[in-house]
């Protein structure tokens, strides 16, 4: 069923808006999946704050056309059937949420990615992002590093202290 010129214009708008927002965009086929399983993977990509599209792959190219980071891009991987992973929050978070889906239903294919610098990501680039840590995680590992010493040292100081209460106590009887 074709869609109406201004119908075309107001999804240009809102991809153009999603695109130059986001972080990380990633694209995969989905042909053969039923639409149970595209519900399914639109609930686990809302749960990780990452937003699934199912557009034209024209409509992307027009889209991208109109944004300035976009304008150079290599487009020439998006044909067929394809939906977009786009995040605004998280670089990693459309690879990880298309790879984990894509390891139970075989019918998704990773295809490629666009980073916010309008760089091309591989479906190998893309891979390796997925098993990169989230955001939280890595800043969660960081907190981690730069408190060990300071927990090292209270648990070397309270073991320390808990000798010499044992000496002191073993001394007065």
């Amino acid at each position: 069923m074709a869609i109406s010129k201004q119908k075309k214009n107001t999804l240009v708008a809102d991809l153009t808006e999603l695109l130059s927002n986001a972080k990380t965009t990633v694209y995969a086929k989905y042909q053969g999946l039923t639409v149970a399983e595209l519900q399914e993977l639109r609930k686990a990509a809302r749960e990780a704050g990452v937003k699934i599209k199912v557009v034209k792959n024209r409509l992307v190219r027009v889209a991208m056309g109109q944004i300035a980071v976009y304008k150079d891009t290599d487009t020439t991987k998006l044909t067929g059937q394809l939906l977009y992973a786009v995040s605004d929050d998280d670089e990693v978070a459309p690879a990880k949420v298309l790879a984990e889906f894509a390891k139970k239903h075989n019918a998704l294919n990773l295809v490629g990615g666009f980073s916010d610098l309008g760089n091309n990501l591989s479906e190998d680039e893309v891979k390796s992002l997925a098993a990169m840590p989230s955001k939280n995680e890595l800043v969660a590992q960081v907190v981690a590093q730069l408190l060990s010493p300071m927990t090292d040292s209270i648990s070397g100081l309270s073991g320390g202290l808990s000798g010499i209460v044992s000496g002191l106590e073993a001394h007065a009887k």
